[in-house]
């Protein structure tokens, strides 16, 4: 069966995605009852976040994952900075309750990813790719020829639904040239491309990715339209760009490394350009969705980043001096964000 770049199914692949994407947070729940107690403890320690990371001996972005996980799942209210236990979690997984449900939780403690999860709690390092025995983290990994390309082709697929619904979102009619930052197979480029027909694009990948992008693109037939230039995305940008875009990338870094992406896109970008920025976005308030702090469990687990808020991204963005900040929703609780810079 084949399809046009910007055809849509019949059917929202929605749940299914997010069963694969929240397959760490159980773990995470689990690790955060039986091996820390944290509800027991956070009864009687009411706490911010960076008292709960000194108390507990936990690294700060795992930390605020799992908060962020735990206030989407109605287990942890925040008030005025501060953390307490909801009702459901004081009934059921506070020492002491007629209904503790911890033993229940305590029989999975021992499950190996659980125990990978406490541990990437307590230092703030990400854990093998997949969970394997004998690995690396996805970043160095994607430094093998034949993981980049199963991980490329695992994205692509994703992509094939996500990136024809972000391409109708994107208004591309006053800019004629995409840069596509860490762009992967290229689905994205082309699915704008596919939409506006007067514009070229570039897909910026470092060593083995570009190699799996120029053979994506030229699968899909766009070759002659899309270039792939074969650099490291925190490296100097090239000029001549008024699109900058970053599908699905910016979660895998943290927030310093974020910064560093948008100042490089802001140097090059031309004057009057736009940054789109397409991922998972936590509201702005990081109570969910649920769906997007799930899956900010996996990448804690897996990457050096998470899931940011649609606030957090724009105080980046306003720091970097991009300004005209706008959110669009697009599908599987993605989000567009795009801002301008000034001319």
């Amino acid at each position: 069966m084949t399809r046009e770049f910007h055809q849509i199914p019949e059917t929202d692949p929605t749940q299914l995605l997010r069963l694969r994407d929240s397959i760490y947070a159980a773990d995470l729940l689990i690790a955060a009852v039986a091996w820390l107690d944290f509800f027991s403890w956070l009864s009687g320690n009411p706490s911010d976040l960076d008292q709960i990371c000194s108390s507990l001996g936990l690294a700060r972005r795992p930390a605020d994952v799992m908060l962020t996980l735990f206030v989407a799942m109605g287990l942890v209210r925040k008030v005025h900075g501060k953390y307490y236990p909801s009702d459901r979690a004081t009934e059921h997984l506070v020492k002491g309750a007629p209904w503790d449900l911890r033993p229940y939780y305590e029989s999975m403690k021992e499950r190996p990813i659980c125990k990978d999860m406490l541990r990437v709690l307590k230092t703030g390092k990400p854990a093998n790719w997949s969970s394997k025995a004998v690995g690396v983290d996805w970043n160095r990994a994607m430094r093998r020829a034949s993981f980049a390309r199963d991980f490329i082709s695992a994205m692509d697929s994703r992509g094939a639904y996500l990136a024809p619904i972000m391409a109708r979102t994107l208004n591309c009619s006053a800019y004629r040239a995409l840069l596509d930052i860490g762009g992967g197979s290229g689905i994205y480029a082309c699915a704008v491309l596919a939409l506006n027909r007067r514009m070229k694009a570039t897909v910026v990948e470092k060593p083995p990715v570009d190699k799996v992008a120029r053979w994506s693109i030229a699968q899909k037939g766009m070759q002659h339209r899309i270039a792939v230039l074969g650099r490291d995305m925190f490296d100097e940008l090239p000029h001549g760009f008024d699109i900058h875009l970053f599908s699905n990338v910016l979660h895998d870094w943290d927030e310093k490394s974020i910064g560093l992406l948008l100042k490089n896109s802001f140097a090059a970008l031309s004057p009057g350009g736009m940054v789109a920025i397409h991922d998972a976005h936590l509201n702005q308030k990081k109570t969910g969705p649920l769906l997007v702090a799930e899956y900010s469990v996996l990448l804690m687990y897996s990457t050096e980043g998470r899931c940011y808020s649609i606030a957090e991204i724009r105080d980046i963005l306003d720091e970097t001096g991009f300004e005209h900040t706008e959110v669009a929703q697009t599908a599987a609780r993605r989000s567009l964000i795009t801002a301008r810079k000034p001319r």
